[in-house]
């Protein structure tokens, strides 16, 4: 099985990568945005699949998709996101995804979901899909994270590692540095104790 994954953040990148193919019988090329994933196509394709991240450069969103699965006689195109809501994922399978894979997924479903789809079946986590949104809390400054952000930030206020809260929450650690980026900036603060003292200042946590 040949998998194409297309993400400009090379931790993640690399991880998947390694992930996969530590499962077996999955071979993987990685690249960092949609000009190389279009390259590696035309030069080496049809992939088994292709798995594109939705917000690395070039990818002009949902507009990636279509011009990646029409290439080379057609491509079997996944989405990824850590950020993206329903509505697009939604938007994504009716445009013809063969799935959407939410950077949240722990790491035996990611790769279950990779192969599922690379055998002609269309993918999109049940939770993710049909759960209702959380209601937003009091302050206006947490107000502006997402529900894994909370989560994060949450873990965040009790101390834990990256590894921990990893663990804790099912994600890959990767994908915990990544939320913890995003709570930084969105927080205007330096470092992930910072963080903490805000929420706790917000009454969060």
């Amino acid at each position: 099985m040949r998998i194409l994954i297309a993400d400009d953040h090379v931790l993640v990148r690399d991880t998947l990568e390694l992930l996969l193919e530590q499962a077996g019988g999955i071979e993987c090329t990685g690249v960092s945005d949609f000009a190389a994933a279009e390259r590696a196509i035309c030069e080496a394709g049809p992939y088994d699949l292709v798995i594109l991240d939705l917000n690395m450069p070039g990818m002009q969103g949902l507009d990636g998709l279509e011009r990646a699965r029409q290439l080379d006689g057609g491509q079997r195109v996944a989405l990824i996101s850590g950020v993206v809501g329903r509505d697009v994922a939604r938007q994504a399978l009716e445009r013809g995804a063969a799935g959407f894979l939410p950077k949240t997924l722990s790491a035996k479903s990611m790769v279950n979901a990779v192969r599922f789809m690379a055998a002609g079946e269309q993918f999109a986590p049940i939770g993710f899909m049909t759960e209702p949104e959380d209601a937003a809390p009091d302050s206006p400054l947490i107000r502006k994270l997402t529900k894994r952000e909370r989560e994060v930030l949450a873990c965040l206020t009790r101390g834990k590692s990256n590894k921990e809260i990893a663990l804790d929450l099912d994600i890959l650690e990767p994908t915990v540095k990544l939320h913890v980026k995003a709570l930084l900036r969105k927080l205007s603060v330096a470092n992930r104790t910072q963080a903490a003292l805000v929420a706790k200042e917000q009454g969060f946590g």
